[in-house]
């Protein structure tokens, strides 16, 4: 079998045939699947093997005091040969893998033969095709959980007893130091415990991930704004925790903590940071500073590692191994979300190279997985859903409005959004009558009604839904809401508009559906509203119609977002293509007049740039480029579209061009730099479908192909590979 190995003499790393162990009794023979590496450990002892020998000895001093103590207890000569003896052998690398169980050993019963399980430690899940793990080492892996983010377990379980360690409770403000692949878990283990969390990392995209991962700010550790937000989530107290998960020889980290924790606040160490603890500081406060020991209790400890014997659960809780199932658990249920941190998966042949571009900085990751061979064929093709809509009974009952008398609207929600682009289209639009705006908190809600002259203002949806005068419902709340309300309202009997997304799951896509085919109503229109504009309305009628296939580009420039957005809220509000990306779908799918059939997904470190490749079914291809890294002075989408020796080019909504046999010819909005992205024709195309009962602007199995499109792109991220979209019949 294959091993990486390294010679911490010379630096020299390798792929090494070595013999495959056999399988002992308390443990299981384990056939990797994807490992990882821990680009904080692991490129530590990378680094230090590459430095001369006074390098490594300044590196580690504990080290060269057990080589004095050796000198003096056996002499100079015998304390060389065997420190260069060490020195000049290879020594394994990794410790948290994944694999499929080949051989199970005497005295196990909890995993068989062909089960996944999740292995831990530095001599037993190490980055090799074929690994011994002891009972206490391995745990099986959750039911629909993917072997790549099984393999976080180990890191996953170090992040786990360091947040522990910190006894985090229901409304703690906690600051993590250090974004990296630890400090990034931390976050979202302390997120899911009921604290708000202030991350602190040099690196703004690292801070970027990490408030998308559930944190409420992060900065940069000399910026006075992590001060300032400290000081506004504590009431100027300071923060309850600090967790240490930075490396490095700076002091920093721990000067920093005792300026940002409150009186007698607890400090925990989980990396390996210099602790030259200022003492008036930690003194006057009284802090309580601890370590976090790896994995948890039973790590070091041969009697449990070695030979199995677990500690009783009544004295202790959290142990290694419950550790590590636990953070499984938490990964399956969605409460951890790791495929975010990978930025990059080598194919395991190539493991040296990989550990070179890391060392050298020529691969920047947070984490980096081995993907063994065997296991990409293994794997089935992704496939998402498209369901069908049944509609029951045959057509359905549309009410008219009489002559004369208005649309009643009601909207749910009054954010920006609901305030700056919807209701200003509507508020002076005649035959309209704005009954009734919803929202959580009664200031928001009479704000919307003195703007825009709602009759009324509420916080009880109950009561808009059960008012027979309402004719359509608007739901403009935040994404984690839409598929529920506009469920609830079409049971209702409301014509709905709501803003994308429709869904943010399957299952919440195939609720809608439900709804549908239970109480007969059809009548809804999600807010994609591109299509609708007169600019590229125009351009599209010029480009006319095609005989083949086409090629489709679409460059969304949507640039970085503020800290502090609930765009950023990953884990409750999905991922910010999944809120956005419809309008680019289907703006796609409406120019090549069909729906796409499968998807293709490719991102880059930290899923923030994404290149989206569609298939329609006459071989048409449209790919998306949703990028966060550009200049912002550029246009935000420009479009080409090119078929039968025609071209049809969008720059922003503000200038149209097409191309054939003739010259171009320009088509520009009616005002320098004005665009128009459609809002206030969609709006228009859905009250007319209300007060006439006539067709919705957008056929409903339309709506449903994009948002199952949509869904698909986060499904191909995590598989690597093209999404298939099956329709149901």
């Amino acid at each position: 079998m294959k091993q990486v190995v390294q010679n911490y003499k010379t630096g020299e790393l390798a792929l090494l045939d070595v013999p495959a162990p056999g399988c002992k009794p308390d443990g299981v023979l384990v056939r990797s699947a994807y490992s990882l590496i821990s680009t904080g450990t692991e490129l530590m002892k990378v680094s230090e093997a590459g430095m001369s020998m006074l390098g490594k000895a300044r590196s580690r001093p504990d080290q060269v005091a057990k080589v004095m103590q050796s000198v003096a207890t056996n002499g100079v000569p015998a304390t060389y040969r065997k420190v260069m003896g060490k020195l000049d052998s290879y020594t394994p690398l990794g410790y948290s893998l994944c694999g499929v169980v080949e051989q199970v050993g005497a005295g196990i019963d909890d995993v068989k033969v062909g089960d996944l399980v999740a292995c831990a430690g530095n001599e037993h899940a190490l980055h090799a095709e074929l690994n011994w793990v002891p009972k206490n080492l391995y745990a099986p892996v959750p039911d629909g959980l993917a072997p790549r983010h099984a393999a976080f377990g180990t890191v996953g379980s170090i992040a786990m007893q360091g947040v522990r360690r910190g006894e985090p409770q229901l409304g703690d403000v906690a600051l993590v130091i250090g974004l990296g692949l630890i400090g990034q878990l931390v976050v979202q283990l302390l997120a899911a415990s009921g604290a708000r969390v202030v991350g602190v990392d040099p690196d703004p995209v690292r801070c970027e991930l990490a408030e998308r991962l559930g944190a409420a700010t992060c900065g940069d550790p000399e910026s006075a704004a992590v001060e300032a937000a400290v000081a506004e989530l504590t009431d100027g107290h300071g923060v309850d925790q600090v967790y240490l998960a930075a490396g490095g020889g700076s002091n920093q980290p721990v000067e920093l903590a005792a300026r940002l924790s409150r009186d007698r606040g607890r400090v925990v160490d989980i990396g390996k940071c210099r602790l030259d603890l200022p003492w008036n500081a930690y003194y006057e406060k009284e802090l309580d500073v601890r370590f976090s020991r790896s994995y948890g209790p039973g790590r070091y400890d041969p009697e449990y590692e070695l030979e199995g014997r677990d500690y009783p659960i009544g004295y202790v809780r959290w142990t290694e191994r419950r550790n590590l199932a636990c953070f499984l658990d938490l990964t399956a249920r969605g409460s951890v979300d790791v495929e975010p941190l990978i930025s990059h998966i080598a194919d395991f042949d190539d493991a040296v190279e990989t550990y070179r571009s890391l060392k050298d900085g020529d691969l920047k990751a947070v984490a980096v997985l081995f993907r063994y061979p065997g296991h990409a064929a293994e794997a089935a093709a992704p496939v998402v859903s498209v369901p069908a809509v049944k509609r029951p009974g045959g057509s359905v009952s549309r009410p008219v409005r009489a002559a004369g008398k208005p649309v009643r609207l009601a909207f749910v929600g009054a954010g920006n959004y609901a305030t700056s682009m919807l209701l200003p289209h509507l508020a002076q639009r005649d035959g309209i009558e704005l009954s009734t705006v919803v929202t959580t908190t009664a200031l928001s809600a009479a704000n919307a009604q003195r703007k825009f002259g709602f009759a009324g203002a509420t916080t009880d949806l109950d009561a808009v839904l059960g008012d027979e005068s309402v004719d359509a419902v608007f739901v403009v709340t935040r994404h984690s809401s839409h598929a529920e309300l506009t469920r609830k309202a079409l049971l209702a009997g409301k014509a709905v508009f709501v803003e994308k997304p429709l869904a943010l799951t399957e299952d919440e896509l195939a609720g809608v559906l439900a709804a549908v085919e239970e109480s007969g109503n059809d009548r809804l229109q999600v807010g994609f509203n591109r299509r609708f504009a007169p600019l590229l309305q125009e351009a599209r009628k010029r480009f006319g119609a095609r005989t083949g296939p086409a090629n489709l580009r679409y460059l969304v420039n949507a640039g970085r977002l503020q800290h502090g957005s609930w765009y950023l809220r990953e884990g409750t509000e999905g991922s910010r293509f999944a809120g956005e990306g419809g309008h680019f779908i289907d703006t796609a799918s409406w120019l090549l007049g069909a729906d796409p059939v499968s998807v293709y997904a490719l991102a880059t470190s930290g899923n923030e740039d994404l290149q989206v490749v569609l298939r329609y079914p006459d071989g048409s291809t449209a790919t998306i480029s949703y990028v966060t890294s550009g200049a912002p002075g550029f246009p935000k989408e420009t479009l080409d579209l090119v078929a039968d020796g025609k071209v049809l080019r969008l720059d922003d909504f503000v200038r149209a061009a097409v191309y054939d046999s003739r010259p171009k010819r320009w088509i520009s909005s009616r005002l320098p730099k004005a665009r128009d992205k459609g809002q206030s024709a969609a709006l228009a195309a859905f009250v007319k479908a209300v007060r006439s009962g006539g067709p919705m602007p957008v056929p409903l199995e339309s709506l449903v192909a994009t948002t199952a499109a949509t869904l698909a792109v986060q499904t191909g991220l995590v598989s690597g590979a093209p999404v298939t979209l099956a329709r149901a019949r």
